[in-house]
């Protein structure tokens, strides 16, 4: 499975971006689909999933409320609207999928280039 994301970008703070991942060579609609995050200096960090119907979420505190997960099973992608954007949520997001609903890095096969999104104060 090959993925891309896209969509970041430069926002300032309390802004709104759209980051979507597209999946190509694999079936899409079997896998879990996550994103994470890694900020400057900082290690990788889980964000959110999504179960392969698109029933299920989990989200990470620092993002409920704002962030959103879902995806298009017919289209073979995946999608992370942020709202309210705060500077701290600043870094390279990354999609991933698995086979199995979890935060765990390591359970996730397949990996995308990431997307930089920079928010300013």
């Amino acid at each position: 499975v090959q993925l891309q994301a896209s969509g970041g970008g430069l926002v300032q703070a309390g802004g709104s971006l759209r980051l979507s991942c597209a999946a190509s060579g694999g079936t899409f609609s079997s896998y879990v689909m996550g994103w994470f995050r890694q900020a400057p200096g900082k290690d990788r960090e889980f964000v959110v999933r999504i179960s392969p119907s698109g029933g299920n979420t989990y989200y990470a505190n620092f993002v409920k409320g704002r962030f959103t997960i879902f995806r298009d099973n017919a289209k073979n992608m995946v999608y992370l609207e942020m709202n309210s954007l705060k500077p701290e949520d600043t870094a390279v997001y990354y999609c991933a999928a698995g086979g199995i609903y979890t935060d765990a890095e390591r359970s996730y096969r397949y990996w995308g280039q990431g997307t930089q999104v920079t928010v300013s104060s």
